[in-house]
């Protein structure tokens, strides 16, 4: 079996690309600087990891977000040889349908529905992880101000659990699916809880995976992850 990695060098897709390299698959590695090469290479598989996950920066930016995710899931949909395409979206597209970074994730997620009804479409939620650098849970270890509210509900999943969910599941499952921990947590009780300093501006923001199918992963993994971090810090 082939496999296409598109965004191999993401936050998302790097830990997918460990978990091949672990497992021996044979897959290539695509990226900003060698995705034309792989045009009308033949492929089973393709996995679209490359779309921006900056919402900030796509509200700054809705021309560039358009084209970073919806002109570019076009082009591989048109350009690429595959069997089933893998889209790894956002919650946002449901939760966040009238922001731009919403909007454009929506577009995109009916761009892979209509391409074939054997793809597979898969919404992420808030993620942490060693090689994490930006966002809220970054944000409150720096004690820097958060633009959300601070009642706001997230459901923090490991990225491991998902890279492995992803290469465990992608013959298999096909349609839209959200994966994620099963449950959430407030950003202020995590703010509470490292005892950060960080101040809460913003509107309400919840993040909840839903989905009819219950995963065992908790979001209160992300505690362990927050405590290494706060011990990198002080050694």
């Amino acid at each position: 079996m082939k496999i296409g990695l598109l965004g191999s060098n993401g936050f998302v897709g790097n830990e997918i690309k460990k978990l091949l390299l672990a497992k021996k698959y044979n897959f290539k590695p695509i990226h900003r600087l060698n995705f034309k090469k792989y045009v009308k290479y033949k492929f089973d598989i393709v996995i679209n990891c490359s779309m921006p996950s900056k919402r900030f920066w796509a509200k700054k930016n809705p021309k560039k977000d358009y084209i970073e995710t919806v002109e570019k899931t076009s082009f591989f949909l048109k350009n690429y040889k595959f069997k089933k395409f893998i889209h790894i979206s956002s919650i946002s597209a449901r939760c966040e349908k009238n922001t731009v970074y919403g909007k454009n994730k929506k577009i995109s997620e009916i761009l892979v529905k209509n391409n074939n009804n054997k793809n597979l479409i898969i919404r992420l939620g808030p993620m942490f992880g060693k090689s994490l650098k930006k966002g809220v849970l970054i944000d409150m270890l720096n004690s820097k101000t958060v633009f959300i509210n601070g009642k706001s509900k997230y459901s923090f999943t490991n990225i491991k659990w998902i890279a492995n969910w992803i290469i465990q599941n992608m013959k298999n499952k096909k349609g839209l699916l959200e994966i994620g921990s099963k449950d959430y947590i407030k950003l202020i009780s995590i703010r509470d809880k490292i005892k950060s300093k960080s101040k809460f501006v913003g509107r309400l923001d919840n993040q909840i995976i839903i989905n009819k199918e219950k995963y065992k992963i908790s979001s209160n993994e992300v505690y362990r992850f927050l405590k290494g971090k706060l011990s990198e810090k002080t050694n």
